[in-house]
């Protein structure tokens, strides 16, 4: 299956846009304690961004969306820096948010939460992940404490939650909670609420080691929550079944990101090795530096099969779960390696704020984590390797 022009059309465009336009708001210092943008900034780029026609510009204006593989490339070029997510409207959660709420939501939850983040003029959260001191979900989401029991026509949430992005200032949150009701018992469910919400509050905000985006990662207490029910996302107790349709699909789209943003860190080493003189010649004659920017190259190119590759197979309509985990190891370690030899390229220059290749440095220790650690998934896929071989004899 080929890419369409349409597609390729629409990532120049946004290459072309957050080039012209983002690049030089790099060094805004409208900023949270947290180091992210604020919504301000946010909002005035996001105008920009309306005005050039590259909005939400994985979604077609008729609401559907592009297939996986032509949403690579143009969720590549958004990432090309950090704010051109955040301006294009291709950032997490909201990007993975849109994703479900389009595959799950009924005709009223689309109108009433899904326009909006499409539109840009909110943002979201998706509250999973719970406190690791109280042995709550995190990688394992079948360790889900947070409950969730039928009350007459609404349902009453209580629970914990952590590490929930995005969470201070949203306006749309999909809160995942454990069923306790008899039909659904044991099973997850997932609401759509908006926020904020007396009933949800923040904590919380600790400072993480990434920074880009707005809202950081929130500590939630939810103290009986009332949702009415037909404020939840699909039915009673399938709440694992629909996380499984986001996931695979959510960690693509952070490998398609942040590979748009180690391209653009290999792009300023390049440039400053070429420019930069030490021992008579350019850094970029110097053998040790060359090759690191030349693997650099390789694993920049392996980074973007991989995904082609994974797209394709969510393309067939498979969930792609063995694919987006192997993906997901390979994309986010071999881009850790290129953003840590984009600093040591650049020495001193590496490790200040001047270049965004010390925020990618760090945006990509982080995303090892996220979404699934590297040894979360590693294990996974040993246990299919032994059910195959199981099989086999």
């Amino acid at each position: 299956m080929t890419i369409s022009s349409e597609a390729l059309e629409m990532a120049a465009k946004v290459e072309a846009f957050v080039r012209e336009k983002i690049f030089a708001y790099e060094q805004d210092p409208r900023r949270d304690h947290h180091g992210a943008p604020t919504d301000e900034l946010v909002m005035e780029m996001r105008e920009l961004a309306r005005e050039a026609g590259v909005l939400t510009p994985h979604i077609r204006p008729d609401g559907s969306h592009y297939n996986q593989r032509e949403t690579a490339v143009i969720l590549i070029k958004s990432g090309l820096t950090p704010l051109g997510m955040l301006a294009c409207n291709t950032q997490a959660p909201d990007e993975g948010n849109m994703y479900l709420i389009g595959h799950v939501g009924s005709p009223d939850l689309k109108e009433r939460f899904l326009k909006q983040l499409v539109e840009g003029r909110a943002r979201s959260a998706f509250l999973m992940t719970e406190p690791a001191e109280l042995n709550g979900a995190g990688a394992d989401p079948s360790m889900m404490l947070t409950t969730c029991r039928k009350d007459g026509n609404h349902w009453v949430v209580n629970g914990k939650k952590c590490f929930i992005t995005g969470a201070e200032g949203a306006k749309v949150g999909i809160v995942m909670a454990k069923s306790e009701d008899p039909d659904s018992k044991g099973g997850a469910c997932m609401f759509l609420v908006d926020l904020p919400d007396p009933a949800i509050q923040i904590t919380g905000v600790p400072n993480t080691i990434d920074s880009s985006m707005p809202g950081s990662h929130a500590e939630i207490t939810i103290d009986n929550l009332r949702v009415p029910a037909d404020q939840m996302l699909g039915d009673a107790g399938e709440g694992f079944k629909y996380a499984q349709i986001r996931l695979s699909p959510a960690r693509l789209s952070h490998c398609m990101r942040w590979l748009g943003g180690c391209m653009r860190a290999q792009e300023i080493a390049l440039d400053y090795a070429n420019r930069r003189m030490a021992f008579g010649k350019h850094l970029i004659d110097h053998e040790g530096v060359g090759f690191m920017l030349a693997e650099n190259m390789i694993d920049l190119k392996q980074c973007e099969l991989m995904i082609d590759w994974c797209a394709g197979v969510l393309d067939t309509g498979s969930l792609g779960t063995v694919e987006s985990s192997m993906t997901k190891v390979a994309v986010s370690e071999a881009l850790m390696r290129v953003a840590d030899k984009c600093v040591q390229v650049m020495g001193g220059m590496g490790v200040t704020d001047k270049t965004i290749v010390e925020t990618m440095f760090r945006e990509i220790r982080a995303f090892r984590i996220y979404d699934g650690p590297t040894e979360v998934h590693k294990w996974s896929l040993a246990k299919k390797l032994r059910r195959d071989w199981k099989a086999a004899q």
